[in-house]
């Protein structure tokens, strides 16, 4: 399903300049066309990844990333959506951790392939290849499960305890 877009008008094809292009596509020199959304202006307690904004909040090694890859038609996906408002609400002063949906219908991510909805993968800051999660889809399971695996919450924890 890989997609490369070809940027010369029509009137100007040549048998020369669509061989280089397939000669780039060949070498991997040329970078796959991915769809992605507009950047949003602004955000809320979930933050919403784009296209061409996935490897800048994903990979961002300061933060641990647990992302919702979504379709807006599936039944599943809105029957998580409040709790997944919710979670980030609960989160949203954490700074170490994001929480974030990606639209998997209308954006793409190179090396990220969906095969369902809703599809939960958590990016730590030591593991950007993700780990898909597996628990309870319910804010308690959420929040343990956080709790046991993201360095961001555990910290986070710590802190608080300290604090007090």
């Amino acid at each position: 399903m890989t997609k490369f877009a070809f940027e010369t008008a029509a009137k100007d094809m040549t048998v020369e300049n669509v061989g280089a292009w397939i000669d780039s596509i060949l070498s991997g020199s040329l970078k796959p066309h991915l769809k992605s959304d507009p950047v949003p202006e602004t955000q809320g307690p979930v933050t919403v990844i784009v296209g061409t904004e996935f490897d800048k909040i994903v990979n961002d090694v300061t933060k641990d990333v647990l992302v919702k890859y979504y379709a807006p038609w599936c039944g599943h996906c809105k029957k998580l959506a409040p709790i997944w408002e919710e979670l980030g609400e609960l989160y949203k002063d954490n700074e170490d951790l994001v929480i974030a949906k990606f639209d998997a219908t209308t954006n793409e991510a190179e090396g990220v392939n969906i095969r369902g909805y809703p599809t939960l993968i958590f990016y730590s800051k030591e593991n950007k290849e993700g780990v898909t999660y597996e628990g309870e889809r319910d804010l308690d399971g959420f929040k343990e499960w956080l709790s046991e695996n993201s360095s961001a919450v555990k910290g986070h924890t710590e802190a608080v305890k300290e604090d007090l």
